[in-house]
């Protein structure tokens, strides 16, 4: 448990950074330099306020000096962050892969948010990633669907030229309906996780966005030509198969 508790604090406190970089990325600001500040006032941030999760809920969901509410998405990514890396860490145990799958997480959070406030995806993660899951694929991960194998080179290669041209002939095919950077995103994917994995994150990602896009449809009035960033979806989508894809697996054949 005290493992466990450890990884929990850790995932929070990244959680924490990922906020940062969540609101920086897309608005081109260094995420070093100026430190955290209060997006209403402008006020630095004290130390003692910028406890992940616990300032939050000391704070009453406020900030200190011009008592503007504070986004409840910042306490929720840093204990989604801190839940996810909880997770790799049972289901993976300490190690490598475990830090690398909590890697993952992390940067599908980031796109995830900013994807919704921006309809993009920055190649500042996905560029950086790719080379990165070539790697870690390579030699370093398992396979999602037998956990007990390596994913290896010839698995992590197709899985980039999978997730990148499957999703380049959607954009094809579509005429713009998918943008680069969701190409990018899966050849990403697929450099990680594998052609297998980019496919079963395929599926739940258009199932999810399937549903999500009826439901505002039949609920909220928008048209089916309302805009809808895909990448949440394909993120929860790899999420999903990197922590259950081997009983997704077993349950289809079983």
């Amino acid at each position: 448990m005290t493992t466990y508790f450890i990884v929990f604090i850790f995932g929070a406190v990244i959680g924490s950074f990922l906020n940062v970089c969540i609101y920086r990325i897309p608005r081109n600001i260094s995420l070093i330099v100026p430190s955290s500040r209060c997006t209403a006032c402008d006020s630095a941030i004290r130390a003692w306020d910028n406890i992940p999760i616990v300032s939050y809920l000391l704070l009453g969901g406020k900030c200190r000096n011009c008592k503007e509410k504070i986004s409840i998405r910042y306490p929720f990514v840093e204990a989604l962050n801190a839940f996810l890396y909880g997770l790799a860490l049972w289901r993976y145990g300490l190690g490598w892969d475990c830090a690398i799958f909590c890697m993952i997480c992390s940067a599908l959070i980031v796109i995830t948010f900013i994807d919704i406030d921006f309809q993009i995806i920055p190649d500042r993660i996905t560029l950086v990633g790719i080379p990165v899951g070539l790697i870690a694929g390579s030699f370093i991960l398992p396979d999602p669907f037998m956990r007990i194998s390596e994913l290896g080179y010839r698995a992590s290669i197709t899985g980039f030229f999978v997730g990148g041209g499957l999703f380049y002939l959607i954009a094809v095919l579509s005429k713009g309906g998918m943008g680069g950077g969701d190409i990018k995103m899966m050849a990403m994917v697929g450099a990680f996780i594998g052609w297998k994995s980019v496919l079963l994150t395929t599926f739940l990602g258009s199932l999810t966005g399937s549903f999500l896009g009826l439901f505002l449809m039949l609920f909220k009035g928008k048209g089916r030509k309302a805009k809808i960033p895909f990448g949440p979806f394909l993120a929860f989508g790899a999420v999903v198969t990197i922590f259950y894809g081997q009983e997704l697996l077993d349950w289809y054949l079983h």
